[in-house]
């Protein structure tokens, strides 16, 4: 992680802090960090004393629980729509699971400090954090459903929609070994999906990489849990853009 300087970077790129008042927005605008995130960054370990709130404006972060045994897997995702360490103002202090970087970009970053005046002012920020985590926390179940009862092909399909979403780009760079580690399932049986994908003209692989070809056609192989999230994040936070 790094600290940078960069007009082409805005913090309205975050759809939160778009979404905010102008008064409060240019309140909190010089208290407002830009820095990078690089692949496999993690912004926070499982039972960390979270010092900054995150809001992304490029690139994916994945919330990642970690099992004894070493074996982990993803339980939701956040981009540009979204916010990293709600457990400043959810009272907890620190989360169960990890962040980490999995597609790089660059985020803005507030402090615990400031974030907490913010809310004790009651205002807008407060309102859209809240209604974020509650469409988090429905992401959250939402996945665990469909890692239980959905095959791999549908989990995939949810994957690559869910995350082309947040880049806003058809092209997802991630290898099949780090998609399989983030759904708990065996490589072999990413490749051999996304091999019937590719097949079927749906996606196309090359190394590192998996790029979307045909949207409708992988819309009609994915789960309901991809529109369940979409629809609860839509009623939820029907003020900001997309």
């Amino acid at each position: 992680m790094s600290i940078i300087n960069n007009p082409i970077h805005d913090p309205r790129q975050n759809n939160i802090l778009a979404a905010l008042k102008k008064e409060e927005y240019e309140r909190i605008l010089p208290y407002l960090e830009l820095i990078e995130m690089p692949l496999g960054w993690k912004l926070s370990e499982a039972g960390d004393h979270v010092k900054f709130i995150h809001f992304p404006t490029k690139g994916i972060v994945s919330l990642i629980y970690v099992l004894e045994d070493g074996s982990s897997s993803e339980t939701a995702i956040v981009g540009n729509e979204g916010m990293i360490g709600i457990s400043i103002y959810m009272g907890g202090e620190s989360m169960p699971s990890s962040t980490e970087v999995q597609c790089a970009g660059f985020a803005y970053r507030l402090s615990r400090k400031i974030l907490k005046q913010e809310f004790a002012l009651g205002g807008q920020l407060q309102k859209l954090a809240l209604l974020y985590t509650q469409a988090l926390i429905a992401q959250t179940s939402q996945t665990a459903v469909c890692n239980r009862h959905h095959g791999i092909e549908q989990q995939l399909c949810r994957w690559l929609l869910m995350s082309v979403d947040r880049l806003h780009d058809n092209e997802v760079k991630i290898t099949q070994e780090l998609i399989a580690n983030l759904l708990g399932v065996r490589r072999e049986s990413v490749t051999d999906v996304a091999g019937k994908l590719q097949k079927y003209g749906m996606i196309a692989r090359s190394r590192g990489r998996i790029t979307v070809l045909d949207r409708p056609k992988l819309m009609k192989h994915v789960c309901e849990c991809y529109d369940t999230v979409i629809k609860e994040y839509e009623r939820l936070l029907p003020l900001i853009k997309k």
